[in-house]
């Protein structure tokens, strides 16, 4: 077991920090798992309460551990890391962490096409499109909220039964024969608002990411979606060259 060293000149609670995050990194802490109390740090390390409540704070900010009332401090499931060089789906993304993916369609209506969403998807105003409202979920945790819009012309027939039952993209290929040949992200930090926190099961307030994706067949675009990722649940990495 490390110790603290005090003769170090690194702040106590930093030290703290670092135990704790190592040992959640090589296994010795799981997801879930419930950290030792506030009395049992300060024995365990010999360090006062002050400091582990110091370091508690530290690592939940940075999204290590999360507490609940009444019960303690436990470790945070991991977030799942998103590589952005090449396309990629919910669904799929879900499957290979092991998770089982779901969808809950939770609106899903056909409306004329407005000037802003003509602009975005190259159609004219007034257009027929599709437009739907998805819970994405991974071993029944809600993880992503996702506002759809999708040309009615090309997908007609498209309904919300389908879209409970099947992946969105594998309707696309399979019943229409859209091929994704692109699709254009532009992500930024938001704040969570209140009735996107309680479809989430998240806290209203908290960040999370709004991401807005514009997905092509050729020059043709198949569908425009923003939606809202738990901040603590993504992150999103991209691999620069020179």
């Amino acid at each position: 077991m490390k110790i603290i060293d005090k003769q170090n000149k690194m702040p106590l609670y930093f030290q703290l920090m670092d135990i704790i995050i190592n040992m959640i990194e090589e296994g010795n802490l799981r997801e879930n798992d419930q950290l030792p109390s506030e009395r049992e740090l300060c024995d365990i390390y010999d360090i006062s309460r002050s400091t582990v409540r110091q370091a508690i704070q530290e690592l939940e900010k940075e999204g290590y551990i999360y507490k609940l009332h009444g019960k303690g401090t436990f470790v945070s499931p991991k977030m799942f890391k998103q590589n952005l060089l090449k396309f990629y789906s919910f669904t799929e993304e879900m499957k290979k962490a092991g998770k089982i993916p779901s969808s809950k369609v939770l609106d899903f209506q056909i409306i004329s096409c407005s000037e802003k969403l003509s602009k975005k998807m190259n159609l004219n105003i007034g257009e027929k499109i599709y437009v739907f409202t998805r819970l994405r979920l991974a071993d029944n945790e809600p993880m992503m909220l996702e506002i759809s819009y999708v040309p009615y012309t090309k997908f007609s027939g498209l309904t919300q039964e389908l879209l409970e039952e099947n992946p969105m993209y594998d309707i696309f290929a399979k019943m229409y024969n859209i091929s994704i040949t692109s699709a254009e992200e532009v992500f930024r930090s938001v704040l969570t608002r209140a009735d996107e926190a309680e479809l989430l099961k998240y806290s209203s307030g908290l960040p999370s990411m709004m991401i807005e994706r514009t997905t092509y067949d050729n020059e043709d675009v198949v569908e425009y979606t923003r939606s809202i990722a738990r901040g603590d649940k993504f992150k999103y990495s991209i691999l620069l060259e020179k």
